[in-house]
This record gives C-alpha cells, structure tokens and sequence, in this order.
C-alpha cells in the first residue's frame, strides 16, 4: 500500500505548466525528496498535495483517500497532512508547549497534556515546554515544528526546505535527528530541497525534478552513479563531458587514456561522451605533462587544485601528505569508477 499516490497530474499558470503529467508513488514509512533548482515544480507539486492549490487535471491519494480528482478535491484541513516550513511557522506569542498543541483540539485537557509531553520528549525539548520561540536556537525551534506536525498523528508529512535556515555546523545533525523520528513514528514523508548533500542525508529515494516531470525516481546510490540522461548527472554534481569510445568490455578510450568502469554498460553506441566529476581525476607529478594548475589551496586535511579542462575549471583533491610538486610537470589520469556514458 502506498501512503501517496499521484497520477497525470498537470498544473499550469499564465499558460505554462509548471507540473506536466507527474507521476509518483510514496511507500509506508518512506521519505522522498523532490530535488531541483528553482523553478523546476518541486513546491508547487508540495503545494498541490496539501491542498493549498487545486491542479487542472490528476488525481491525488493519501493512503486510502482520493483528495484530488476531475470532480473531487479536499480541502487542505481535511487531509490529514502535516506541515514544516523553512521559517518554522511557530507562533511567537504562545510558549512551546501550546505551539505543539495548537492542532490538537479535539482531544481532552489531559489528553492533550499527554500528547504535548510525549512529543516533547519525543524531540528533548521536555524542559523548553514554558519557553518562546524566541528564546529558542533554529535547530531547537524545527525541533519544536516537527513535534507540532507530529502531534495530531498525520497520514503524511510535507517538509519545505526545512533546513535552509539552520546553521551549517549543526545542520547535518539536525538532519539525522529528524529523520531517525520520522522512521520511529512510521510517518511517510515527501521532503522539498534544492540541496543534494541535504537530500542523499535525509531521504530514502529522490525524484530529480526538471520543467514540471521527475527526470528520475531512485535511491540516491543509484541517480549519483547511473543517471538516466545529462541533466540529472549535471544536477548532482560538477563534472565535465569528455569524447569516448565504448570497448565493449566495461571500459572506455578517451583522451586521457583507458577508463575502466565499475558497473557494467550496456549501450547501443560505442561512441559518445562520459560525465568526469572531479573526484574522478587524479593529479600526478610526472617527466612529461600539460596540465596547468592556476591556483593551489591548502583546507588542512588536503590540498585543491584549480585546473582547466575542456574550457571548465575544475579543483582537484589531493591529500595533505601528498601534494604536488608544481615546480615539476603535471598530468592526469581517470580513475576506475561507475562511468556515465552518454551517446
């Protein structure tokens, strides 16, 4: 049984379809994210399923229900939906405790009393109950919002780019938390981001969203290391393409020598390109070689060094223990990984 389900749905505003026959299905107890840069559908999609906007054509299902149809459409408080924002949305004048009750006024005084504590404790926040909002960091007030979304035992959780306002050094730890409660309440949940490294953390599978459809729908191992087409290779991570011919036997001739790669391909083509990131090269002092390094920076734990490579600039890690002599000549190899081909 799917906690979501979506089919052939289509949105579109001033004319332009903004979502475009969308397809997708969410599992019990699983987290999806919708990831893809601005303007891509990803929160009007968010929007469409909590029922903050009704969509031309498509229909809706949250667990057993139909919320959306050609002659159907359930208002946004009858969907048994729970919400997080970026900004929170808690209200400054009520303590946490009556902010994590705010939704729950169909329950007794005590039961409601009963809720509160166990959300509460449920995000170690049992002794900010009396505190406001404001007394509060960022990643104690999500904490606070994701106690509240969780209070009145939602079908689904949606989560707008929950984490873009917490604190790089506390961010990822945030992340684990929230997931680690979502997991443990068995809620599914579909999560909106523009960030991969927050997406590959927090999320199950991910659905790359490109002009209004989902370009692919996978696990994030899978969408890194074979992506269907160039726009979710490009959206995961800088890389360059480079002119290659298919072996035939898992490897791949290319200006820089043979790439061996670790998955098997199967393609029609034996000419095409393949997709380098940069974690694919390495950098290596030899006799005789033309690779130009226009800066060199020192992090601590490695050095990065910015080169050029089919008019792209790149910045290649080397360990610290290992540098490159740049006083002496410099070449490239491309290292055995799960190549991208492309005809």
């Amino acid at each position: 049984m799917h906690s979501l389900s979506i089919e052939s749905l289509q949105y579109s505003y001033d004319g332009h379809a903004v979502i475009d026959n969308l397809d997708l299905q969410v599992k019990e107890n699983e987290i999806v994210c919708l990831l893809g840069a601005s303007g891509c559908g990803k929160t009007t999609t968010l929007k469409a399923i909590a029922g903050l906007i009704r969509p031309q054509k498509g229909v809706i299902r949250i667990g057993q229900k139909q919320v959306n149809g050609e002659r159907e459409f359930v208002a946004p408080q009858h969907r048994n939906v729970g919400m997080m924002f970026q900004d929170y949305a808690l209200f400054p004048h009520l303590t946490v405790a009556q902010n994590v009750a705010f939704g729950l006024s169909k329950l007794s005084r005590a039961e409601k009393q009963s809720r509160v504590d166990e959300m509460l404790e449920l995000v170690h926040l049992g002794e900010y109950a009396k505190r406001f909002p404001h007394e509060l960091s960022g990643g104690q007030q999500q904490r606070v919002a994701i106690a509240r979304a969780l209070a009145y035992r939602p079908s689904l959780l949606l989560l707008d780019e929950p984490f873009s306002n917490i604190d790089a050094q506390v961010r990822f730890q945030l992340i684990s938390d929230i997931r680690s409660i979502i997991k443990d309440q068995k809620v599914s949940a579909i999560f909106v981001s523009h960030s991969k490294d927050e997406a590959f953390a927090f999320s199950d599978r991910l659905a790359i969203m490109h002009q209004g459809k989902i370009a692919q729908l996978g696990c994030p191992t899978e969408l890194f290391q074979q992506p269907k087409n160039q726009t979710v290779a490009e959206f995961l991570g800088r890389g360059i393409y480079l002119d290659a011919t298919h072996s035939g036997n898992g490897s791949f001739q290319t200006q820089f020598g043979l790439v061996d790669s670790l998955t098997q391909q199967k393609n029609d083509q034996n000419k095409g390109k393949i997709f380098v990131r940069p974690s694919h090269i390495e950098l290596y002092n030899t006799d005789s070689g033309e690779i130009k390094v226009n800066q060199e920076r020192f992090v601590g734990t490695e050095y990065l060094y910015a080169i050029e490579l089919q008019g792209q600039q790149l910045e290649i890690a080397k360990p610290a223990d290992n540098p490159l002599d740049l006083s002496k000549p410099i070449s490239l190899k491309i290292k055995p990984h799960a190549v991208n081909f492309f005809s």
